[in-house]
């Protein structure tokens, strides 16, 4: 089931950041996804109360997937990753290829992102 695109964005977002740079404050949060901070606090209160993230209490206040929040945020990565390659494997520039990935990870059910997945590792290169 999915959470919707905005709350998947935005936990995947916060995966990357902290696998970058070791920690993740809103205001990065911000910059990588290229929206205002008013947003991201918007958008982090609902996170924080449907249970996916956590602002931790010390200074400088930086932000932790739970388990769950983690859960989505890696299959959501991993469609986005999974669809960029196909699309560079397939001669698409890079900008392309991560701006349409962006909108295919979200499109797909995991049902069928799961066998397509399966079909296209079975076929040899």
């Amino acid at each position: 089931m999915s959470v919707g695109r905005s709350r998947e964005d935005y936990l995947e977002a916060i995966l990357v950041l902290k696998d970058r740079i070791g920690y993740v404050r809103s205001v990065d949060v911000a910059r990588h996804m290229k929206v205002s901070k008013a947003s991201v606090c918007t958008m982090l209160s609902v996170l924080c109360e449907a249970g996916y993230v956590e602002k931790l209490p010390r200074a400088p206040y930086t932000l932790s997937l739970t388990a769950e929040g983690q859960r989505i945020a890696e299959q959501t990565y991993a469609r986005h990753c999974f669809f960029r390659g196909l699309l560079l494997r397939a001669g698409v520039d890079e900008e392309t290829a991560d701006r349409e990935a962006c909108e295919l990870e979200h499109a797909i059910s995991p049902e069928s992102f799961c066998l397509l997945r399966l079909s296209l590792e079975a076929q040899p290169e």
